[in-house]
């Protein structure tokens, strides 16, 4: 959902503890799913907007001595990180409302009732923005992987 994986940790950390305190308020067990991914996207979107704010008040400082990275060597998952990487890219290419939509079908794999509940629109709107981001995605796949095969970016 757009959180580095320097602050993956803390925001599920905090996801959960809301969970926990607003446990009480869910009214409806069947639609928790997309009850948790609404605190989810709320939590995300805030953890966005005060990495923001902080980034705009402090000089970035490259000190020598960072801990290292919790990552495996780069030998070992890159592969991976390219697919993860090229993935991001394509789905850079649809609008946000799009790709939200998108993510949580696709990757996901919530229902269509569920991710209109979960973004609080029509369900004609979640089958519109579906079908247009699945046009849109096979498109630019189809723009990547022709790239490819001319010994592009791969």
């Amino acid at each position: 959902m757009g959180v580095g994986p320097e602050a993956v940790d803390d925001v599920v950390q905090e996801i959960f503890i809301v969970i926990h305190s607003r446990l009480s308020t869910l009214l409806a067990p069947t639609a928790l799913r997309s009850w948790i991914y609404g605190i989810a996207r709320r939590t995300v979107l805030a953890h966005g907007r005060s990495d923001r704010a902080r980034a705009e008040s402090e000089l970035t400082d490259t000190d020598e001595n960072t801990a290292p990275s919790l990552w495996p060597t780069p030998l070992d998952i890159a592969e991976h990180t390219d697919q993860v990487k090229t993935l991001w890219r394509l789905l850079q290419e649809l609008d946000a409302p799009k790709r939200e939509v998108f993510v949580l079908a696709e990757i996901e794999e919530m229902t269509m009732p569920e991710i209109a509940q979960a973004l609080e629109i029509p369900l004609g709107t979640v089958y519109s923005r579906l079908r247009t981001a699945r046009q849109l995605f096979e498109a630019a796949l189809a723009r990547h992987n022709a790239r490819g095969r001319r010994g592009g970016d791969p």
